[in-house]
């Protein structure tokens, strides 16, 4: 593809499509007892929905992602839009647990194979000098896509139900299939000759000679764990007495998150003057911190919005800072680093939904939050373990080098 200056509206439309794409795998969050009760799941089994999705998700990152270098990305994303579709019609309409757990497989599956594969379409067609602004443009829909999905799916179920949400983002996916095939750029005709299998073995290669890629992955998992312990369990309490809130209203709390994770966005630029082991320490106190407050929502909701800012601020500069850190290395090998670290992401995503919604039915929300702290100072634990382990592996593998893998 020859780089280009791409238009205001064409770096709109990668952001819409991202976000509208990433939204599809947020939507059941809170949603949980809604489907818990019209499909005769227990509370402590519910979390399987959301460990569905993020199996679909980790299942994208490793089969999926990758043929963006081996196939014509425009018509890649017209047939995984299409396969989108299909799936959030089959939950739509699923009427027994399993059926309702293979769609949000399915969901998981192309929603992140969509959302990724826009993110590295966008970073390949920009030219040069205007690729951190474009890439920068599609993050910011994904990151709107994960804040609003709740307060759409929410506000939907309070309207016509659960159902209602998948129908309406089907349509919404639907609308979007002539834009993005009308005005994405196009592919230019000669394309990698490497193939499918050599592409996943370098996959496999980077790991292990990748130990920054794998700190930090560590680090991720971990953090995206805390992250679902905290959401997949909110709607719980919330949804019952003495709150008996509407899930427009839970779904409104994500909203909060949206000051944290613009005070954290200069995390990148930190990481860039080498202060990324400085502010990865701030980052995972303010993610161990924000359970405090958080552990005191029975006696004031301001607390809860207050531990929401600090687990959000923790969490996007941690996010941050890792993918900073990791880019540093390979830059001919970006997308498998992002496709490997967004997979530990999804492993930490479907461990912390499947243990939180487990711990509530047993130990309430103290449970939750003793469940949270823990995995937090895990977190810490594992930063300070490993923080001088990066340099030693700089020393002995350069990170900027060339390789093979390549």
């Amino acid at each position: 593809m020859l780089s280009r200056s791409l238009g205001r509206g064409t770096r709109l439309l990668f952001a819409m499509a991202a976000g509208l794409s990433v939204a599809n795998v947020y939507y059941a969050q809170p949603l949980l007892d809604r489907l818990a009760h019209d499909f005769a799941i227990s509370r402590a089994a519910i979390g399987l929905v959301i460990t569905a999705t993020q199996i679909g998700c980790g299942m994208a990152l490793v089969f999926l992602v990758p043929l963006g270098d081996l196939l014509d990305r425009r018509r890649l994303m017209a047939w995984q839009l299409w396969s989108l579709v299909l799936a959030l019609a089959v939950v739509a309409a699923a009427q027994s647990p399993g059926v309702l757990l293979a769609g949000m497989l399915g969901v998981g599956l192309m929603g992140t194979a969509m959302t990724q594969g826009l993110i590295s379409y966008a970073a390949s067609a920009a030219a040069p000098v205007d690729r951190g602004r474009v890439v920068g443009t599609t993050q910011s829909g994904v990151f709107l896509g994960l804040l609003l999905a709740r307060v759409f799916a929410g506000g939907v179920n309070d309207l016509a139900g659960w159902r209602a949400v998948y129908i309406a983002s089907a349509t919404l996916m639907l609308v979007l299939a002539f834009p993005l095939w009308r005005w994405l750029p196009p592919e230019p005709s000669n394309r990698s000759r490497k193939s499918y299998l050599w592409l996943l073995g370098s996959m496999l290669t980077l790991l292990r000679e990748e130990r920054t890629l794998r700190v930090r992955g560590i680090l991720a998992l971990l953090m995206w764990a805390v992250f679902n312990i905290f959401w997949s369990a909110l709607v719980l309490p919330l949804s019952a007495p003495p709150y008996g809130f509407s899930h427009t209203v839970i779904g409104a709390f994500g909203l909060v998150g949206a000051v944290g994770a613009l005070a954290a966005s200069r995390a990148g630029h930190w990481a860039d003057r080498g202060l990324g082991e400085r502010t990865s320490a701030a980052a995972l106190l303010l993610l161990l911190l924000a359970w405090w407050p958080l552990s005191l929502m029975p006696r004031s909701l301001w607390l809860l919005l207050l531990g929401i800012l600090l687990l959000d601020m923790g969490g996007q500069a941690l996010h941050v800072t890792n993918q900073s850190m990791i880019l540093r290395a390979r830059p001919e090998a970006h997308s498998r680093l992002v496709g490997l670290y967004m997979l530990f992401y999804a492993a930490g995503s479907g461990l912390g939904a499947l243990g939180t919604t487990a711990i509530f039915a047993y130990g309430g929300w103290n449970g939750v939050c003793i469940l949270g702290t823990m995995v937090s100072l895990l977190a810490l634990v594992c930063w300070v373990v490993t923080r001088g382990k990066i340099e030693a592996g700089c020393a002995g593998h350069p990170c900027s080098a060339q390789d093979p893998v390549s």
